[in-house]
């Protein structure tokens, strides 16, 4: 359901897009790629570029983060097209320090670490965000995926799957992955908690 029309009368000043595709290579590792564009809806002037058209991008950049299956960074490929100054794309080379990094737990305090302030971009640091999560729901999404092929395919030959010894990463990061709830305890249920009751429950 879309959001319900505004009640006064108004005008679009800007448009943000960003926009995240995850690729599964063919030698087993992953590329997820992040696009990011600022537009006005009018004539602005900025920086060493003069004054802009309306629709003119005034921030273009991409990323590519190359991954394994473990969500660990192998290569990055930062490119700004578009930028208020000259100056700004000659800070991409700082995102190879991305390499090394996983996606998990302590990761935007990572990024920011490496690439808060004056030794990142602003806008190239935001769209880290949003293929960290595009990482997440083509990697280990397929992952699991296969798991449960796999499980399913010893179930139906009378074999008894192995126990599952890693706990899923999703587990209590949202209202309906809570351990006590109905989701977990039909997807995971060897990681599932008894209900909480009440104020318990956060």
């Amino acid at each position: 359901m879309p959001l319900p029309p505004p009640d006064v009368p108004r005008e679009r000043m800007h448009q943000r897009r960003v926009t995240c595709q995850g690729y599964r290579r063919s030698d087993g590792l992953w590329d997820i790629e992040g696009h990011i564009t600022d537009a006005k809806d009018y004539p602005f002037f900025r920086g060493d570029r003069g004054e802009l058209p309306p629709g003119a991008f005034v921030h273009e950049m991409w990323m590519r983060l190359t991954l394994d299956s473990r969500l660990t960074v192998q290569a990055v490929v930062a490119v700004t097209d578009a930028a208020p100054y000259r100056l700004c794309p000659a800070i991409t080379d700082n995102f190879q320090r991305l390499v090394g990094l996983s996606i998990a737990s302590g990761w935007t305090a990572a990024v920011k670490e490496r690439l808060g302030g004056t030794e990142g971009c602003t806008h190239l640091v935001e769209l880290l965000g949003p293929m960290a999560t595009t990482a997440f729901q083509t990697i280990a999404t397929w992952m699991d995926d296969r798991d449960q092929e796999r499980r399913a395919a010893q179930a139906a030959r009378g074999e008894t799957p192995p126990p599952r010894t890693r706990r899923p990463p999703m587990i209590d990061t949202c209202h309906a992955w809570a351990a006590d709830g109905e989701v977990v305890a039909r997807e995971w249920p060897e990681f599932a908690v008894p209900a909480r009751t009440g104020g318990d429950r956060p």
